[in-house]
């Protein structure tokens, strides 16, 4: 069976608009070519999200402008999956890991919606806006959800602008993660504001979540500030201080790895738009962190990490810019490649 990596690209804030943004495109490792993706979709693609089904990994869904689709085919073709509500834009996709005919999809403002039968039909989700969400010159977004697998009903939003939410009832009801977190940003080197009228910003900029199976009720957050973590279920946060292991602290990622769940990957970088990037691994939940991406020049903000649920092996990675790299024998050697026509703006990726 040929091994897949898909990108997904989309138009990205305050970047040149004459620079092509937008499409998914699939990459075959073994041949090395590129395809563009297409039959199915809306016009003119924007993918800011992606998710492989862990028992088929020819089942993909892709959340776009036009709401989320699913292909049964690795990508040959697409299926839109309608949504009920006026909310289309897709920021993040969850499939429940307990069972996989629960997806969560998560779009502007706080709003999530939820099936139950594998996207044919969905429920909308209102959490209400947590304290602390920051108005910006964008809407906000729902950008990364996570389920703990250790309790099924504890589900987890993080917010770009607006920190972290948690359900604990599956999305019925939800309550604010974020007073830790804001009384952090009361530190002066943690104090951040780019386009908003706060210097809470910077701590509210969520990213990314990722719930280890390894510590129930632990929740590692990375922010535009770095990479915390929550014992408690979101109630007090930690700061993990990654730099004291890396020069390069903005973080766009965290993953913990489907196969050992005591290995992280973190995606750091200097900043949203910047000329570097580096992938950093730990194998012990985040008490220590090396640097990963060897023999890789990442020439731009580094975007996303995708362990492979099919391989240990497997890691692959994204730039803003458009480079594509990954490993296939546990990172000790790497390839790179660049996607076609010059298209920039990447938000998502998978790997089978």
């Amino acid at each position: 069976m040929a091994t897949y990596v898909y990108v997904g690209a989309a138009p990205a804030f305050g970047t040149d608009a004459r620079i092509p943004m937008g499409g998914l495109y699939r990459l075959d490792v073994a041949a090395g070519q590129w395809e563009s993706l297409s039959h199915g979709l809306p016009d003119k693609p924007e993918v800011r999200c992606l998710v492989t089904h862990p028992d088929a990994p020819h089942v993909i869904y892709a959340g776009t402008q036009a709401g989320p689709y699913r292909s049964d085919d690795g990508g040959d073709t697409w299926t839109a999956l309608t949504l009920p509500g006026k909310e289309r834009l897709v920021w993040s996709l969850l499939l429940h890991p307990r069972d996989p005919q629960v997806i969560y999809a998560g779009t502007q403002g706080t709003t999530i919606y939820r099936s139950r039968d594998g996207g044919r039909t969905w429920h909308e989700l209102s959490p209400p806006e947590p304290r602390g969400m920051v108005k910006m010159s964008f809407p906000c977004r729902v950008i990364r959800l996570a389920v703990d697998p250790a309790r099924p009903d504890d589900l987890y939003a993080a917010l770009e602008v607006g920190g972290v939410m948690r359900s604990p009832d599956g999305g019925e009801s939800w309550e604010s993660c974020n007073d830790s977190l804001l009384e952090y940003a009361e530190q002066p080197r943690l104090k951040s504001r780019i386009v908003s009228d706060t210097e809470t910003e910077g701590m509210m900029d969520s990213h990314a979540l990722a719930v280890s199976p390894a510590r129930p009720g632990t929740v590692f957050l990375a922010n535009r500030m770095g990479l915390f973590r929550s014992e408690d279920g979101g109630r007090r946060w930690t700061e993990m201080e990654i730099g004291r292991f890396s020069p390069l602290t903005y973080a766009r990622d965290v993953r913990v790895s489907p196969h050992a769940p005591d290995t992280m990957y973190a995606a750091l970088s200097v900043a949203a738009v910047s000329d570097a990037g580096s992938l950093y691994r730990s194998q012990d939940l985040g008490e220590t962190w090396q640097r990963f991406d060897h023999d890789v020049s990442i020439e731009s903000t580094l975007m996303i990490v995708a362990p492979s649920a099919s391989s240990p092996d497997r890691i692959w990675c994204a730039a803003r810019r458009g480079q594509v790299f990954g490993t296939e024998d546990g990172g000790r050697t790497w390839q790179q490649h660049r996607l076609p026509g010059g298209v920039e703006g990447v938000y998502a990726l998978a790997t089978t």
